[in-house]
């Protein structure tokens, strides 16, 4: 074998009960790179690095790691062997200080007497670790005083204490902002400098054709191909992950705007002010800027969910001054936050049972909980919105980003709304999925809806938008019509004229 190569995966077949999760798949990661895992959710990426972290045993083929063939037992046995991975949702102890969680399970011992740990050696070895990659935090800081990217490089760092060969990366970005990103880059870069093998889960092409030096493709549990990330093309990639040619991402039929919904008159918030904007029939307007200018926050109040402090806005002719979600709902408007899973939907409940979650009193206006309509319900928008699941009494918790999407949407029209709020709204999801909830929003907009969307990805904003206004430190700071968007022209609004190149991201 290759001395370069660090794990080669051969023939990993993995079943469940009833479940094939992953067949005849094949891995080859080398030393000093980056290799990501591509593909749409269930396609057994998260099953494969579980296999490799030793979460779970394979069930056919080999894996060879470090020179060895092996076949490991446990979580335990794989970080002595130099293996770590990083997780979506991030696994510190927030009451813990950043050197105790780095150090945690392996804590220094007081020499002759190993029964007690060295908390001033552990100070120093942390402020050491820290110093090396770059990252300016006091090892005494408790986890819950730190921001998430704080607590992201803390991870990558407790990593790195256990002497890692191998690290496992899965979506670190979802949560940063691009400045955030870009120092995790950083490290990223120094831990391939000193050798170390990187498997990086993400769905953001911009990202893996920046970080990534080989990028293997999954479908369905099997291995479709393995690409150069820098060469490789998107409408490959995506033909490769969904198994059909994708003709288009952003897909719009513009049409002249109707009447307008939402205007707002210098609506001010505790974070924002001075807020004049509409959103028109027929229109996709998108809040665009950097992550704390305040895009959300503006969302939240005209919503309710947030107070308005001064200023006003019209919903359907309606002027509203203080409003509450209660009252929005029944106006018209809808709000899809950007952390569904918490915020949008109740997991541990159907698909029935979340489409009339915000409908109740509509859905049953005796009072009295009919299963029967809660069905029919769930039906409607499952054939409507094409959500994949074998009958609505799924869990939500069960299904995919995009299909849990899709409920939420579900959800929102069973109020009867004709306005709706998109924040973040393809987070999190994979680039087939990404394609429909597109395809979902440019019907409703033909059907004479009015969205709202808040977005970090500028792909987005320019591929969907009509218009967008761009925000800086809670203020609006320009317009643009779609004619005149760039990723230039937004970037320079949003950090306040400064220069920019058409790469940066918000």
């Amino acid at each position: 074998m290759d001395g370069n190569v660090i794990l080669k995966m051969s023939h990993i077949t993995k079943r469940f009960p009833g479940t094939l999760a992953l067949d005849d798949v094949q891995l080859v990661c080398e030393k000093g790179k980056v290799h990501v895992l591509l593909g749409e959710n269930g396609a057994g990426k998260s099953t494969l690095v579980k296999i490799i972290s030793g979460v779970y045993s394979l069930d056919e083929g080999e894996m060879w790691y470090d020179g060895e063939t092996v076949h490991y037992s446990g979580v335990r046995e794989t970080i002595d062997k130099g293996i770590s991975m990083i997780h979506q949702e991030l696994n510190l102890l927030s009451e813990r200080t950043i050197a105790q969680n780095i150090f945690i399970g392996h804590e220094p011992r007081v020499t002759g007497a190993p029964w007690l740990i060295d908390y001033k050696k552990m100070v120093r070895e942390s402020e050491a670790l820290l110093r090396n990659l770059g990252v300016e935090l006091d090892p005494n800081m408790f986890v819950k005083e730190l921001s998430i990217a704080q607590r992201q490089m803390v991870e990558v760092v407790k990593a790195l204490s256990n002497k890692i060969k191998l690290l496992i990366m899965d979506e670190p970005t979802s949560s940063l902002t691009q400045k955030e990103i870009d120092k995790l880059f950083e490290i990223v870069e120094r831990l391939k400098k000193d050798g170390v093998a990187i498997i990086y889960i993400s769905h953001r092409m911009d990202e893996i054709k920046r970080i990534g030096d080989q990028v293997t493709i999954m479908r369905d549990g099997r291995y479709i191909g393995t690409l150069d990330a820098k060469t490789m093309e998107l409408d490959d990639a995506v033909a490769m992950m969904v198994g059909r040619k994708i003709s288009k991402m952003y897909v719009r039929n513009y049409r002249k705007p109707g009447k307008t919904i939402l205007k707002t008159d210098n609506l001010c918030g505790l974070r924002f002010r001075n807020i004049n904007i509409s959103v028109c029939e027929g229109e996709i307007v998108s809040l665009s800027g950097l992550i704390g200018a305040g895009r959300t926050e503006i969302a939240k109040a005209l919503f309710g969910y947030e107070p308005i402090v001064q200023g006003s806005y019209s919903l359907f002719d309606r002027k509203i001054g203080h409003p509450t979600p209660k009252e929005s709902i029944r106006s018209g408007m809808a709000f899809l936050p950007e952390d569904r899973k918490t915020e949008g939907l109740i997991l541990s409940m159907s698909i029935r049972e979340n489409t009339v979650s915000a409908s109740l009193k509509k859905t049953f206006p005796n009072c009295i909980l009919d299963e029967a309509k809660e069905t029919a319900a769930g039906n409607k928008y499952k054939e409507m919105l094409r959500i994949a699941a074998p009958d609505v009494n799924k869990l939500v918790g069960e299904l995919s980003g995009g299909n849990q999407q899709k409920v939420a949407v579900g959800k929102w029209l069973h109020t009867g709304c004709r306005f709706l709020i998109f924040d973040e709204p393809t987070r999190g999801i994979d680039i087939g999925a990404k394609a429909e909830i597109y395809q979902l929003m440019d019907k409703l907009v033909n059907e004479g809806y009015g969205i709202l969307m808040i977005s970090s990805e500028l792909n987005e904003v320019i591929g969907m938008s009509d218009r967008v206004y761009i925000m800086q430190e809670g203020e609006i700071r320009g317009e643009l019509s779609r004619e005149e968007l760039t990723q230039q022209k937004i970037m320079a609004k949003a950090i306040g004229g400064r220069k920019t190149n058409e790469n940066s991201a918000l």
